[in-house]
């Protein structure tokens, strides 16, 4: 029996899987432009997304899931928060001998340090923490946009924007950061209110993803020694203190800080906390792919 391992990296957007073989090398991968959030149409999306990518996988690497291999899968899914909604979606139909659904930070997790303990920091539209210590989880934040995601670019750029329309006010300095901004809205206040509660540009209020476009803004101005910017980047390397300060008193030896935000800050969080900030030693796909692994090992022990 052919021992083969599936890894699926499920986001908001976009869903990848990843089929690797009994020592994990790559047998084949696939992408679609398809969400696997479980919080979208009941878990349905999800489920169509990686139905289709198995159908894409299994005939590029020439295997026939029916056939003599023994498949165990991990998905890594976002919205896979809740333990309702990752327990409903175990329970479909899928072409695999041993099925395990994790929340899409435990994937990043087992990446981040090739399934060995260690934590993870997650700074992108959203953020989240999770950590492994001696087998105990964890986890802290991931609570979303409206409730936490703290250290998240959404969260930055909507503060951004708060302090540019306050600057614009007089309630505040204003700086060539504020400025630009407001000159996005042709230097309206009621333009960026609007966007806000219905961009004209999608015929929706803003997301969390329309207030992280406004990050890239902040980094360029710190880089011109920009007062508002390092006012942005303190309020940024502050929220983070929160969760990495936590994990060094659970024990973290080694926290990963992955997402796009989280690589642009990567410098100063290595000043800041020294060797204990690292960067991840593979992407969450393979994490997905590891932990597949070791549920086989897990199953085959029991």
């Amino acid at each position: 029996m052919r021992e083969l391992y599936v890894g699926i990296d499920g986001g908001g957007t976009k869903s990848r899987m990843r089929l690797a073989d009994a020592d994990l090398n790559l047998l084949a991968e696939a992408a679609l432009e398809k969400p696997s959030n479980l919080q979208l149409r009941d878990g349905d999306a999800a489920y169509e997304a990686i139905m289709a990518l198995c159908e894409i996988i299994f005939a590029k690497a020439q295997i026939d899931p029916s056939g003599p291999v023994h498949i165990s899968a991990c998905f890594g899914v976002a919205g896979g928060r809740l333990t309702a909604a990752r327990d409903a979606f175990a329970v479909r139909k899928f072409p695999f001998a041993h099925l395990e659904v994790y929340d899409d930070i435990d994937i990043a997790r087992a990446g981040a340090h090739n399934g060995k303990d260690g934590a993870v920091v997650i700074i992108g539209t959203g953020s989240a923490a999770l950590g492994l210590f001696d087998g105990v989880r964890h986890q802290c934040g991931g609570w979303g946009f409206h409730v936490g995601d703290d250290m998240a670019g959404a969260i930055l750029g909507r503060e951004l924007l708060r302090k540019s329309m306050t600057a614009h006010e007089g309630l505040t300095a204003q700086s060539a950061l504020t400025k630009a901004v407001m000159t996005m809205f042709d230097n309206c206040p009621e333009k960026l209110m609007a966007w806000s509660f219905n961009n004209p540009e999608t015929g929706r209020p803003a997301r969390p993803a329309d207030y992280g476009e406004f990050v890239p803004l902040v980094f360029e101005y710190f880089e011109k020694n920009d007062p508002v910017a390092a006012e942005l980047i303190a309020f940024e390397l502050s929220s983070t203190d929160k969760y990495v300060n936590w994990f060094k008193a659970r024990g973290a030896r080694a926290i990963a800080i992955v997402g796009g935000l989280g690589q642009r800050m990567l410098p100063l969080l290595k000043d800041r906390y020294g060797d204990v900030i690292v960067a991840p030693k593979a992407d969450p796909l393979q994490g997905a792919v590891i932990l597949a692994h070791q549920l086989f090992q897990k199953q085959h022990r029991s």
